[in-house]
């Protein structure tokens, strides 16, 4: 549909946009208006779902319209703009909305000259905006020149075509009719003379001068001329076949045709493969010394090495590396996906899907493929809903040794390497990886041409780090990969898309000014891949790309530079397990000791006192029983030497084991009362081990020390005299007396060694009965007990008495 709206129609429009708000004047706009608005109302209701709906993405490069930004981006701007006023719901828009994307793609270089807009009417929140612009009609497209005044409503582009081509002509001719002020970025269209060539580098500051020959009616030079707008040290102009002057001065016999202009009035033919648009902006654009505006120049190979942390490798430009591949699945595995401690739902399933494709196409070597099959049997077995990234983390790192089983740990990137660290890279590899598989699932004929495209898809929507170029990928995928239904359209559909991508990110900051991103194969790399249609536009050749993507991805081209030798990587994979094993069982080791400090400190080890150690809970009895024990150890232990020693060691172990072998063999049982229930006892051995030992150790050094005391008691001994013999000059031995006879010491240690172990089995005995009588119970069970007792033998006593007074009564009745 064309927008036709009358002159009083206009005039009413340009009247109410003279208000302060454009949109405080509904009231006055026309009946027809009105109506229109009306119909607007009745289709909304009968198509809900209309407004939902939306024609064009950001990834469309397509400045998307609302109330917010339309008076930002019409009003007052330095470059012109063209907008489509369209309705979601609108059949003739829909059809014509993959011709305005083609064209936002195609002038993108147009940029800031001119830029494309877009504008869903159908959505309530903006239909005063396009009641504003008097839109009546879908689609419309309007031009609003640089500069436009608020109350301006675009020119109408009236009968506009349907194709990218006449799209672009009618914006060029808009431009060249453009009022003063112009976009101040557009340079000039118009065909230059002689004189102005002759006088050029006077007053232009460049390297080359482009001069584009052509006939009158020709576009291309003014289309070259756009599409060099973004790049410094080159001019383009434009030179009419009728300028006899040049076109004698160097020759020219064929139209189109390029010609280079130096300084120092040098000439020379710029050769390509066709005389077309394409090509003359992609050699143009390709020129030494000329870069785009705002990027630095090109870094040489010995400067890239000082910019870099690592060296720079050499590589041809036309070839694939392993290394790449492999640093690839190093970063996805173990760098994106472990960023997901927990892989459930979506997640798992895409895990599932990709792991599974990459052990079913990847070419890789023997231990990665090993690697890669074993991941996916491993997963395939996971029926659960989840799964933890470290459980798959153990597979990647062959935790089990499999043998001839890894994937390198280290990123060596080649044919993906950057002038600078954040270029290029895993983006790069990313992009490899999946051509690399498309073409050999299309090599090994599988039959289902969306296998690797929907693993890919369902992987970067759920992992890959940049979240805004996942979104892109995915309206990329869910506008188009449908349409997919052989392999090989898979091969030239993710190749079709990553051109798209390259378009969009031409001149972004992520662009390494090394390697900038163009449309591929460029012609130097694939000359028949390129052709042009009828009309002159650029076409690809899809059978001659097919044929020379397979060529440049075939798993026998692959190139094996740069790759770490299997060995050295297995090697290190030995290595790092066993440094795991060593690291686990220290932190086991750790564990254990913390384990049993912590057990010591809740059940600390039994004090040795005099032969006995004090339990918690023991009855008052007992701790007095027990004080009376270490008085008489202490009295005895100050009769040996004077002095003041340990306590015998053995007394109080052989003890413990006695009582504690007594009560499990011998347990007290009364009739007629229920015991407690006997705990059972958890028992951490290492901790009962080491203070078996520990006990056992003190006892040793306790039975040495006592031995050493009585090796030290007073024996008959010769005291060395130290007077000299008159007559012989002789020392002189002389005897000294004991403080006491040997035999009598041995008596009393004998004797007192006796004594401790008399009292000891005493003092043992009497605390077993103790431990009898209160197992079990409280000293309120106790109390209660004795209360019962002897409330049962009152009664019995005076049953008894009751019982045998009334026998004596029966037996005075009977006698008489």
């Amino acid at each position: 549909m064309v927008n036709g709206s009358g002159s009083s129609q206009g005039k009413m429009a340009q009247r109410c946009r003279r208000t302060t708000s454009r949109f405080t004047g509904e009231k006055q706009m026309h009946r027809r208006t009105i109506t229109a608005s009306a119909v607007w109302l009745c289709l909304s209701l009968l198509f809900p779902l209309a407004a939902e709906a939306v024609l064009y993405t950001a990834s469309d490069q397509i400045i998307l319209l609302t109330p917010e930004n339309v008076d930002s981006v019409l009003v007052n701007s330095s470059a012109a703009v063209v907008v489509e006023f369209y309705a979601s719901w609108c059949g003739h828009c829909i059809a014509f909305s993959p011709v305005y994307k083609k064209l936002a793609r195609n002038i993108k270089e147009w940029k800031p000259a001119v830029d494309l807009a877009a504008i869903d009417c159908a959505a309530e929140a903006n239909r005063k905006v396009c009641m504003s612009y008097s839109i009546r009609g879908y689609p419309t497209i309007k031009f609003f020149p640089a500069y436009s005044k608020p109350e301006s409503t675009g020119e109408s582009i009236t009968g506009f075509p349907r194709d990218v081509q006449g799209l672009r002509h009618t914006i060029i001719d808009k431009l060249e009719n453009h009022k003063e002020p112009g976009p101040p970025a557009c340079p000039p269209l118009e065909p230059v003379s002689q004189a102005e060539v002759d006088s050029f580098f006077e007053t232009n500051n460049v390297q080359y001068l482009a001069m584009i020959f052509e006939e009158a009616n020709s576009f291309i030079g003014r289309e070259v001329i756009l599409d060099l707008l973004q790049f410094e040290n080159i001019a383009v102009r434009r030179v009419l076949n009728t300028e006899e002057s040049l076109v004698t001065k160097l020759g020219v016999t064929e139209f189109p045709s390029c010609y280079l202009y130096y300084p120092g009035n040098n000439f020379t033919r710029l050769i390509v493969n066709i005389e077309a648009r394409t090509f003359y902006s992609f050699a143009l654009q390709g020129l030494p010394g000329v870069v785009r505006s705002g990027k630095t120049p090109p870094v040489p190979p010995d400067v890239i090495t000082n910019n870099t942390k690592e060296p720079w490798r050499p590589f041809s430009s036309s070839r694939v590396y392993m290394a790449d591949l492999e640093s690839t699945l190093h970063y996805s595995l173990r760098v994106e996906v472990a960023a997901h401690t927990v892989i459930k739902g979506e997640k798992l399933i895409s895990l599932k899907k990709y792991i599974a494709v990459l052990a079913k196409h990847f070419p890789g070597r023997t231990m990665v493929m090993n690697l890669l099959t074993s991941a996916n049997s491993w997963l395939q077995n996971q029926t659960g809903e989840e799964i933890s990234y470290e459980a798959f983390q153990e597979i990647l790192d062959n935790s089990g040794q499999s043998p001839d089983t890894a994937l390198p740990e280290t990123e060596t990137w080649v044919g993906c390497q950057g002038s600078q660290p954040h270029f290029r890279r895993y983006p790069c590899g990313v992009w490899t990886l999946f051509h690399v598989l498309t073409v050999q699932a299309l090599t090994t004929r599988d039959t289902d041409p969306k296998e690797v495209l929907s693993a890919m898809r369902n992987y970067i929507h759920s992992f890959f780090g940049c979240r805004y170029c996942a979104e892109h990928f995915e309206n990329m995928a869910r506008e188009s990969v449908e349409e997919v239904n052989t392999v090989s359209s898979a091969v030239l559909w993710l190749w079709s898309r990553h051109n798209r991508v390259n378009n969009r990110l031409a001149g972004a900051l992520s662009e390494d000014p090394n390697f900038p991103k163009i449309q591929w194969p460029s012609p130097e790399m694939c000359s028949a891949c390129h052709t042009v249609t009828q009309n002159g536009d650029h076409k690809w050749n899809d059978n001659q790309v097919l044929l020379y993507l397979q060529s440049y991805f075939f798993f026998d081209k692959i190139l094996s530079d740069y790759l770490e030798n299997e060995q050295q990587i297995l090697a290190k994979q030995r290595e790092k397990h066993v440094s795991k094993q060593l690291a686990l069982e220290a932190q086991k080791h750790f564990q254990r000791k913390a384990r049993e400090a912590s057990d010591f400190m809740m059940h600390p080890l039994p004090t040795q006192s005099a032969g006995q150690e004090e339990e918690e809970g023991e009855e008052a009895q007992d701790e007095a029983l027990a004080d009376e024990e270490e008085e008489i150890g202490d009295g005895a232990a100050d009769e040996i030497g004077g002095k003041t020693s340990e306590p015998t060691p053995w007394a109080k172990p052989e003890m413990d084991v006695g009582q504690g072998h007594w009560r499990a063999q011998r347990k007290p049982r009364f009739v007629g009362m229920r015991m407690r229930a006997e705990q059972e006892d958890i028992v951490d051995l290492d901790s009962f081990v080491s203070q078996h030992y520990r006990a056992k150790a003190s006892n040793r050094v306790k039975q040495r020390t006592l031995q050493r005391k009585e090796e030290q008691e007073p024996r008959p001994m010769f005291g060395l005299g130290m007077e000299l013999d008159a007559g012989l000059g002789m020392v002189g031995l002389q005897p000294v007396e004991a403080d006491f006879e040997l035999g009598e010491q041995t008596k009393r240690l004998r004797k007192r060694e006796l004594t401790g172990q008399y009292y000891g089995e005493e003092l043992g005995n009497r605390r077993r009965w103790m431990s009898v009588l209160s197992i079990g119970f409280s000293k309120v069970d106790i109390s209660l007990c004795v209360i019962l007792y002897f409330l049962s033998s009152m009664c019995l006593l005076a049953m008894y008495l009751f019982f045998k007074n009334r026998l004596k009564i029966r037996r005075a009745k009977v006698l008489p």
